[in-house]
């Protein structure tokens, strides 16, 4: 196994970005605009990448002041899943919203994302509430989940 480098996701990282969420997250996939935007807006976004450049996963984070964080998305290509990238990307999106002084961090999740919704408890992630119908076009349930710093 290669290693994994976590670095700033650049805007020379969307087209390396887009097979990915295709491939997970189909009709409801985000859009090149919408990854501009996220970079535009000075959002904390991160790349993981192998020792070739190539990107397995990526991640974001939106800081609202004055202590509020919201994950905005985590997502490892299906080829690289399950060797810890996932985690790896939550851990620095958690320390990026501590810095930040964040006293909550919150994030939307597909209700039937299983696996998701187990990582995100075990960084003290707790549901607090349910989006129906927030993912579209499926009418996919979102749990929002909440983790406060002590």
């Amino acid at each position: 196994m290669s290693a994994v480098r976590l670095s700033r996701f650049r805007w020379w990282h969307i087209d390396q970005v887009l097979p990915i969420e295709a491939d997970l997250f189909g009709a409801e996939q985000w859009s090149p605009a919408m990854f501009w935007n996220e970079l535009a807006h000075g959002h904390h976004y991160l790349v993981a990448t192998d020792d070739d450049g190539r990107v397995l996963g990526y991640a974001g984070l939106t800081v609202t002041p004055p202590d509020e964080a919201w994950v905005q998305n985590i997502a490892v290509r299906r080829d690289a899943q399950r060797r810890g990238i996932g985690r790896l990307l939550l851990e620095a999106l958690l320390a990026e919203a501590d810095r930040r002084g964040a006293r909550s961090t919150l994030l939307e999740v597909a209700a039937d994302n299983a696996p998701a919704q187990r990582l995100y408890a075990t960084y003290g992630f707790e549901p607090i509430g349910v989006r129906r119908g927030y993912y579209q076009p499926s009418n996919t349930d979102a749990l929002v989940m909440r983790r406060n710093e002590d």
